[in-house]
């Protein structure tokens, strides 16, 4: 299967202070591919840095999509070759209509009539956002606007799409409904990179996995692999060690006797 996005030893700072230390990652065409880390791992910069959203970064290493070198090119000239970004936080405009907000991500685009086809396909994932067609998009609820946001994200259609935290301040009903159409949306042929926090969530979706720590990558695999690795179910997935719940207990019964 080829890789689709290859990333080779990047190297990404703000100021003084590096965010990225060396990264390399390969994604495949046709997989969901799961980046997981804590908050200031540096999971978003990784997405910011391939999509040209920070200034002269990478500092060092090679981007390249389809082939083709893309590290130091505009965003909306990345965006034409078929990357797409649905930013962590949502980010719609508030003051547009749900089917502005939609126009806005078929920016680059002349085709009306496949924009057109796109619409029907968004609301077909989508069908809240087809009764919210002409409400403003900042009336929205949290999930609603999650929603919109992906839409937004596919009305460019991407070959590669990249999700920065999805199921971040949805509930638990939603984060089931949003990675489902995520799957569906992997199953109509659109590559995925995916960054979240649910470790649980994303790999049960994912193909591969990947766990970045500090800038660097500690640990690579596919989803399956990572989900029976016993440190990944402690750390990522808050399912304790035997041994670790023994050394708990065990400290419990020390303290409740002194």
């Amino acid at each position: 299967m080829a890789a689709l996005l290859e990333i080779k030893n990047i190297e990404t700072y703000y100021d003084l202070i590096y965010a990225l230390r060396g990264v390399s990652l390969s994604v495949k065409e046709g997989t969901i591919t799961a980046i997981l880390g804590n908050n200031g791992a540096g999971k978003s910069t990784i997405l910011k840095t391939v999509m040209g959203l920070i200034e002269d970064q990478p500092d060092k290493g090679t981007i390249e999509f389809m082939g083709r070198r893309i590290d130091g090119k505009d965003t909306e000239v990345i965006v034409r070759m078929g990357i797409s970004c649905v930013p962590e936080g949502r980010e719609v405009f508030e003051e547009l209509s749900v089917k502005e907000n939609l126009l806005m991500g078929a920016y680059t685009r002349r085709d009306r009539r496949g924009i057109k086809d796109d619409f029907e396909r968004i609301y077909n994932h989508f069908p809240v956002l087809k009764t919210r067609e002409d409400q403003w998009a900042g009336t929205l609820s949290g999930g609603e606007q999650q929603m919109l946001a992906i839409g937004r994200g596919l009305m460019s259609r991407p070959k590669l799409l990249f999700l920065d935290e999805p199921s971040l301040g949805l509930s638990p009903i939603l984060v089931k409904e949003i990675f489902r159409i995520i799957q569906d949306i992997n199953g109509e042929g659109v590559t995925i990179l995916l960054v979240e926090q649910n470790a649980r969530m994303a790999l049960s979706i994912s193909d591969y996995g990947l766990i970045l720590e500090n800038g660097r990558f500690v640990m690579k695999g596919s989803s399956s692999e990572l989900m029976q690795d016993k440190d990944v179910q402690e750390f990522y997935m808050g399912v304790r060690s035997e041994e670790s719940v023994k050394g708990y207990q065990r400290w419990k019964r020390k303290k409740r006797w002194r």
